[in-house]
């Protein structure tokens, strides 16, 4: 092809190889565009043209005819030179984008059958050829599937460590029972304790008074040997260890064996206080003898269960309904002034803690007048465990709750508490824990269902002073993610919650913290199994 111009630009002779003659002549004023533009122009489409051609035949051949000419054609010369914006690996994004978002408002029918691994579903997407739309049906009803399999194993393993936690170990129940026979037979086992001598110093105020009540014995000899082993004045130490008439024998046994020199120790059957009796405890009887107290806790725990539930929330369902809090033993703490008259301060250590510090300088804190020195539990970089508010255990959907409580107010901790006896008995804190108690009887046991803590938090309101988190730390029975740090720093740590470290379903890094006080060279912990973990 040949282009020719005439001397004045006038006219155009475009000649092809055959031989044949076009004459173009042009006319342009010459104010309105240049013979230079034209030109540029006209060879511009005479490159531009043959390229449209190829790739107009190229689409043809590949037979994309869903989509506008346009769209193909700025698909083949580039998504910049046409304003497309993009490739299509992003506009295929939006498009399943927008598929997802209409699939994810649609009921998924839940009796059809679906693949139980990723292999499985892509080996169906690859046999069954499914459009986008069934893909992503198909994805939404297997992921819903694969949540409601997960939750199910979640709540099975909550009702296996419900279990684990409110059965009693062979060890534990061989300990138990070798000791008790060992109090039968053997003088040794029987001695008194304290010796005469020592008696009263059980009720000298210039000495540090601990008080726990247990009837395991493994349990009680970890907080006693921790307690003392901690202390930097250990002479001054005295333990009043509290068990019920049946624990009682083999309790004495252990400690009249395995003495702690120079601590004293007490130890007592409920059976043994005189104050003790149900004319003047008459609220526990009423828990005793109510039948829907007694289905609650030692009825059919699986009924009610619901897949929905949240496996947290369900935990702690299955942990409010521990027998244990229908034991004399767990209220016990609210009696304190009675059982103890001539004691001013003592501290109250529950079964599962551990001491790591010296804690004789509890007894210099100036609790202001209040009665209950304790860590407050709605404070705290794990809000798991210290983001516990009235509304955590109170039913405030309940009318009475709702008048007399704030839902926001903080709540403490049982488990390690520094109690003014002389300043309770000037108040009427046990006439309204037993109010409160009686009230949920009523109820049907509707004001709230998680233990005694509730009826305390009541009965103590205006009487606690917040010590130092430092001096308590909680949550390593439930919460697995304890950092370690913190666990090494407290100065008492308490293993609250279903996972017990003397329990298989202890948390294995954070039972040595409590294995480290346990005397496994004994002969009685040897001839019953309780083996060191290795």
């Amino acid at each position: 092809m040949q282009i020719r111009f005439s001397p004045s630009m006038r006219s155009i002779t475009i000649s092809s190889s055959n031989g044949f003659l076009d004459l173009m002549k042009v006319k342009v004023a010459a104010r309105h565009f240049s013979y230079r533009t034209l030109f540029h122009t006209i060879l511009i489409l005479a490159f531009l043209l043959p390229f449209v051609f190829i790739l107009t035949a190229v689409v043809t051949l590949e037979g994309v005819n869903k989509c506008s000419s346009f769209d193909c054609l700025g698909r083949r010369l580039g998504p910049r030179f046409l304003g497309r914006g993009g490739d299509d690996s992003v506009k295929l994004v939006k498009d399943l984008y927008k598929i997802l978002d209409q699939v994810n408002s649609e009921e998924i029918l839940v009796d059809q059958k679906l693949p139980e691994s990723f292999g499985e579903f892509l080996s169906d997407m690859k046999n069954n050829k499914y459009d986008a739309k069934t893909f992503a049906v198909r994805l939404k009803a297997t992921m819903e599937n694969m949540a409601r399999e997960v939750k199910r194993s979640r709540l099975a393993e909550q009702l296996h460590k419900h279990f684990a936690a409110t059965s009693i170990p062979k060890g534990i129940h061989c300990l138990s029972l070798r000791l008790t026979d060992e109090y039968s037979s053997n003088a040794q086992a029987r001695k008194q304790l304290p010796p005469p001598e020592l008696l009263p110093l059980l009720s000298d105020n210039s000495y540090h008074h601990f008080v726990i009540a247990t009837d395991n014995i493994l349990a009680a000899s970890v907080v006693v040997n921790s307690v003392v082993g901690s202390s930097l004045e250990p002479e001054r130490v005295v333990f009043h260890v509290i068990t019920d008439k049946k624990t009682y024998p083999g309790m004495h046994s252990w400690f009249a064996l395995n003495p702690l020199s120079p601590a004293i120790i007490e130890v007592k059957g409920v059976h043994q206080f005189d104050w003790l009796t149900r004319e003047n405890v008459p609220v526990l009887e009423a828990i005793e003898n109510h039948h829907g107290v007694r289905n609650h806790y030692l009825g059919n725990h699986i009924m009610g269960t619901n897949i929905s539930d949240n496996p947290r929330i369900f935990a702690s369902k299955l942990q409010a309904r521990s027998p244990k809090y229908i034991s004399l033993l767990n209220h016990l703490r609210i009696y304190l002034p009675e059982l103890f008259p001539k004691l001013n301060k003592v501290v109250f250590l529950d079964d599962d803690v551990v001491i790591q510090r010296d804690l004789s300088p509890l007894w210099e804190i100036d609790l202001s007048g209040k009665v209950n020195g304790a860590v407050e539990t709605c404070k705290g970089e794990d809000t798991w465990v210290m983001g516990k508010l009235f509304r955590t255990y109170f039913n405030f959907s309940h009318p009475l709750i709702a008048n007399k409580l704030d839902p926001n107010e903080c709540a403490w901790a049982y488990g390690m508490n520094i109690f003014d006896l002389n300043a309770w008995r000037k108040t009427s804190i046990k006439e309204t824990y037993h109010y409160w108690v009686k009230e949920n009887l009523k109820s049907n046991l509707t004001l709230w269902k998680l233990g005694t803590l509730p009826p305390a938090l009541i009965a103590f309101r205006g009487y606690v002073h917040p010590i130092d988190p430092s001096w308590h730390m909680l949550g390593l029975g439930y919460q697995e993610k304890t950092d370690l740090d913190s666990v090494r720093k407290a100065a008492v740590i308490h293993y609250n919650g279903q996972c017990k470290p003397w329990l298989e379903i202890g948390y294995k890094h954070l039972q040595p913290f409590w294995t480290r006080h346990v005397k496994y060279s004994n002969d009685f912990i040897r001839s019953c199994h309780i083996l060191e973990p290795q």
